[in-house]
């Protein structure tokens, strides 16, 4: 494959990668304008202007075919609008360019993404009248807008041609970005630093790669709103808010997977100012997964009403629960009836990581009993344990899938754990959101960052600090 062309600019439009030809060998026997193959025969040649045109289309196809395959390995739909911008300011020979996505159909997302512009650039072009959108041909399509000298057009508008002067920009070129489904998605446009448009060349270069970049945009576009759609249900199965009680502060933080997981966490206000504090997931993701954490959770708020001062009656009634209703799925949990009055936390496990206790002077895990997940054997039984709380410290409740995403065997996901909260300072030791938030981080230092690694697993923290 050629390499792929220098970025161009208007007016001087850099000739695209050709294949390297061959010339014809010299031969003295050839008389009648024709080749001569070993042996004498002669063969037919094409005219050298039939060559070099075949020459070119053979360098357009590899370029098209070198700019799909980069466009093709996106996994985002912010990274299919960056490459569609940077391939097309190739195409066209532009240095800079934005694209605005508005789905005619209403659902969303809209995104706004620059080439070679800041914030604040994207910010003065939105202020231009119609300046991001295209005019529609006398069939009702939308059509090309092509400003060769914007400072010298009479029609173009007047906040147009400030902001162009402005932004250091003589001339632009627009597009539609239109998909078979859903239809209409944007508007693609390209600045030029000097007056000038692309050729008709380039003009059918761009329209062949907008012709799978817009549909791959569109496939993008539907993962993005399957994605929303999952994580908005995952979220409306979980707490809206954590419930006051005194003597307790309370801190939560949540990740979800792109195919939404099955993790949950709970904190309930019980009877005599008590508290039951979980966290917990079921096996695999997707909506089934999330169907099945939801009806986990609401059994687990019900049996923590009835029984919560005896955590292993609770998890029992959810092993019942769990076998009755999904009998191929297994789920770990760990459930804590907390009396903050008396500094006092009784613990039950299933499966689960234990708890980790940070104070001012120790961090130390919850030695809860190991016990099996839930639904794994014929029947769930495993002791209770009680700790001990002092004024000050926190219990960390946490999901498996903090441990998971490290990618470390589970000693050493442990191990990890524990520095980042030995790491935490005084005042973030004082502050269940600031601890969460410095464990979180520590522990997962890419989790939110937009190319950060892709993984299923939930992540959950869930703090309560007894003051």
């Amino acid at each position: 494959m050629s390499t792929l062309p220098p970025p161009k600019v208007a007016g001087i439009h850099h000739p695209l990668a050709t294949v390297p030809q061959t010339s014809p060998p010299a031969d003295d026997d050839r008389t009648d304008g024709r080749e001569r193959r070993p042996g004498g025969r002669p063969s037919a040649r094409l005219p050298g202007g039939t060559q070099d045109q075949l020459a070119s289309w053979m360098s357009d196809l590899t370029t098209l075919h070198a700019l799909s395959e980069r466009l093709g390995r996106t996994r985002s739909l912010t990274d299919a609008l960056d490459e569609t911008l940077r391939a097309g300011a190739g195409l066209v020979g532009a240095r800079r360019g934005l694209v605005s996505l508005r789905p005619t159909d209403g659902l969303g997302p809209e995104r706004l993404a620059g080439l070679g512009l800041g914030r604040a650039d994207l910010g003065h072009l939105e202020t231009v009248p119609s300046g991001l959108d295209v005019p529609r041909d006398a069939r009702g399509e939308p059509a090309e807008v092509v400003h060769r000298d914007i400072a010298r057009e009479d029609a173009v508008d007047p906040r147009h041609r400030e902001v162009a002067a402005r932004l250091g920009f003589a001339a632009s070129y627009a597009v539609p970005l239109t998909a078979e489904a859903p239809g209409r998605l944007g508007t693609a446009v390209w600045l030029y630093d000097e007056p000038g448009q692309p050729d008709p060349r380039q003009r059918h270069l761009l329209a062949l790669y907008l012709r799978q970049a817009t549909q791959h945009i569109a496939n993008r576009l539907e993962l993005t709103r399957a994605t929303a759609a999952v994580r908005a249900v995952h979220e409306g199965l979980l707490p809206g808010r954590l419930p006051f009680i005194p003597g307790v502060a309370l801190a939560v933080r949540h990740r979800t997977g792109p195919r939404g997981g099955g993790d949950f966490y709970d904190a309930l206000a019980l009877p005599d100012s008590a508290l039951a504090l979980a966290v917990g997931g079921t096996s695999d993701a997707g909506p089934t997964a999330l169907a099945a954490m939801g009806r986990l959770r609401a059994g687990l708020r019900a049996y923590a009403v009835m029984e919560g001062e005896d955590p292993v009656a609770v998890l029992s009634d959810l092993e019942l629960l769990l076998r009755l209703t999904e009998p191929g799925r297994s789920a770990t949990a760990v459930f804590g009836y907390a009396e903050p009055a008396a500094r006092r936390i009784v613990l039950a496990s299933a499966g689960h990581p234990p708890p980790l206790v940070i104070g001012v002077g120790r961090v130390d895990f919850a030695e809860t009993t190991l016990s099996a997940p839930l639904n794994m054997l014929a029947c769930w039984e495993a002791p209770s344990v009680q700790a001990r709380v002092e004024q000050g410290e926190t219990v960390l409740l946490y999901s498996d899938g903090l441990l998971h995403r490290t990618g470390e065997p589970l000693d050493l996901a442990l191990a990890r754990l524990r520095d980042a909260a030995l790491s935490a300072t005084p005042a973030e030791r004082a502050d269940p959101e600031a601890l969460v938030d410095h464990i979180l981080h520590t522990v997962l230092p890419d989790i939110d960052a937009p190319d950060g690694p892709d993984s299923a697993e939930d992540v959950v923290l869930l703090a309560a600090r007894f003051l």
